[in-house]
């Protein structure tokens, strides 16, 4: 195998698994975010949604959606974009972990063809790779 070759397997490997990792962080980032967004009280305010996260609480983080007809809409398109992005994000993972497997087993698994006899090894021929 040439050295061009190698450097391009091992950029291949390196880049895929990269690209999991962050795929991987990027689901769990939209979950977190999810799990938020199911935890949203909301009410209308003159044309303009406000969300929080704890009622109860005055320093709590409020989130304000203007001009909207109504908060259903706001939550609900939220949580889809965000299933969305996470359903995205999970596939592009798991494509990602088939290229890191598919290389993983090009460099370092080496499958032997053929039957071993019990007279073959005397004769001094080797196995055949694949």
């Amino acid at each position: 195998m040439t050295r061009v070759l190698c450097l391009f397997q091992l950029l291949y490997f390196l880049l895929s698994a990269l690209s999991l990792i962050i795929c991987v962080l990027a689901v769990a980032f939209a979950a977190h975010h999810y799990n938020q967004i199911t935890k949203y009280t909301c009410k209308m305010e003159a044309e303009s949604c406000q969300c929080t996260l704890d009622p109860s609480d005055p320093l709590s983080r409020t989130f304000l959606y203007q001009h909207v007809a109504d908060c259903d809409t706001v939550t609900t398109t939220i949580k889809l974009f965000v299933l969305l992005q996470m359903s995205l994000n999970l596939l592009l993972a798991l494509v990602c972990l088939v290229a890191c497997f598919v290389m993983w087993n090009h460099r370092y698994q080496v499958f032997y063809v053929g039957m071993w006899l019990q007279g073959s090894s005397a004769h001094g021929t080797p196995q055949q790779k694949v």
